[in-house]
């Protein structure tokens, strides 16, 4: 059955990809200040469901992300932790799909690292011996990688702006290609449940909108149109992260974008 799924998803992203016209390697390769020409192929729509996750963002979630900054330090030092260790497990196996076998190999030393004499990711001791921060790494950026173009933009309901490649890549952490999600959703064991996982992304959702509200706050009261401004981003940051480029001219500072989990 996974393979009927895998099989409808890609033929899903290569028609998307044809609607839009791009090319892979060539769209990478052009607009490097950001302003690819990634199609807009259902504005009405996108804008639809942009009013509606605004509308959701003002009345649960920001609320709930400024309660989360009362939390103690620690706490919340430790839930930023947890959530980026845990994004290792897709990590790590695109950094192999993408070739480079050497981050793979510091990325899972620093996730046993931080996942043992861290206590389960919560402290990151892997830092401190000379296993840095890394860049996160996931199924759209290897597609983008392997030359597959973006296809058009998207809004999704909740999660927010993606493209057609971004988007059904992102469908590959469910049918097997996130460790986590298979050991609690698919697996379901006395230990983990689907409810870990589900919390664990609510928890990475909260955290990173806590640390966002001022920018996303001066964008919206700086921009004329805030979708379009909320596009761009997106689309810039995207490229930079599949680049790993520093070229890209931000909206915001690189440390107000983190990025946005399809994992």
């Amino acid at each position: 059955m996974k393979k009927v799924i895998f099989l409808v998803l890609v033929s899903f992203l290569i028609s998307f990809s044809s609607i839009a016209g791009t090319d892979g390697n060539k769209e990478l390769s052009k607009n490097s200040n950001g302003n690819g020409q990634v199609q807009d192929c259902f504005e009405g729509v996108n804008r639809g469901i942009f009013a509606f996750n605004q509308a959701l963002d003002k009345i649960i979630i920001e609320p709930v992300a400024r309660g989360y900054r009362y939390l103690p330090s620690p706490i919340r030092s430790g839930t930023s932790n947890f959530v980026s260790n845990l994004s290792l497990v897709v990590t790590i196996p695109n950094n192999l799909l993408q070739g480079d076998f050497a981050l793979a190999g510091k990325n899972s030393a620093r996730f046993v690292v931080n996942s043992t004499i861290g206590i389960l990711g919560l402290m990151d001791p892997a830092t401190k011996m000379g296993l840095n921060d890394y860049e996160k790494e996931d199924y759209g950026q290897t597609l983008a990688r392997w030359g597959i173009g973006e296809g058009c933009y998207l809004v999704l309901p909740v999660l927010g702006p993606s493209t057609a490649r971004d988007f059904t890549a992102s469908l590959l952490n469910y049918t097997g290609g996130n460790a986590w999600y298979n050991i609690t959703v698919d697996e379901d064991t006395h230990y983990v449940s689907d409810f870990d996982y589900y919390a664990s992304r609510g928890a990475d959702g909260v955290d990173f909108r806590a640390k966002n509200i001022e920018a996303f706050d001066n964008l919206e009261q700086n921009s004329i149109d805030f979708y379009a401004s909320v596009k761009s981003l997106y689309l810039q940051d995207r490229k930079k992260k599949i680049l790993n480029s520093d070229q890209i001219t931000d909206t915001l500072d690189d440390s107000d974008w983190e990025e946005i989990e399809t994992n």
